[in-house]
């Protein structure tokens, strides 16, 4: 699987991140309301928002979000943990947008471009979000993912930290609200 396609739909370009995006991201990302329900809310930090692009850069899989209408970069998403065995798994996450574009279809639109791609490799898609991030479960429900009966526990900061994980398979996604 391409971890590192570039993906295109009406109002979006994805395409590899790239070290030159880090002025346009960290714009972005320097808005502490873009981190406020996040496990890791200090994101907005320069240093703590640094190590985050480096890794993304590190890992692969990261992808630089686009508005097709400006040329803009307006956030970041990833294809982490990927896994052929078994039919396939691949985790869609990390993913930020600027404020602005919250509310308006964007991140169903990046994630339709994400998951059709996914499912050209893969049975199911995993999601991992804090637990007391209502703003991305909304997100992740109204998309057609299902909460799961698994967690995972980290900590952040001296802080225990609940990550829940929900999914998208194959045959969810075909009859979902982002089919077609």
């Amino acid at each position: 699987m391409d971890r590192q396609p570039v993906l295109e739909g009406e109002r979006l370009l994805l395409r590899p991140l790239e070290p030159a995006d880090w002025d346009a991201l960290y714009a972005i990302a320097s808005d502490p309301q873009v981190w406020e329900q996040h496990p890791m809310h200090d994101r907005w930090r320069e240093d703590v928002f640094l190590a985050f692009f480096d890794d993304a850069l590190a890992k692969g899989g990261a992808l630089a979000v686009i508005d097709k209408s400006s040329d803009a970069i307006i956030g970041s998403s990833r294809f982490q943990q990927y896994e052929p065995e078994d039919g396939g798994s691949v985790e869609i996450g990390w993913t930020f947008l600027a404020p602005r574009y919250w509310g308006k279809g964007i991140n169903h639109e990046m994630k339709r471009l994400m998951l059709a791609h996914a499912f050209e490799f893969v049975e199911r898609v995993d999601f991992r979000v804090g637990e007391t991030n209502w703003r991305s479960r909304q997100a992740l429900e109204n998309i057609g993912a299902e909460r799961t009966r698994r967690t995972e526990l980290s900590r952040y900061d001296g802080k225990r930290v609940i990550h829940i994980v929900y999914e998208i398979t194959r045959d969810s996604f075909a009859s979902g609200p982002l089919a077609g």
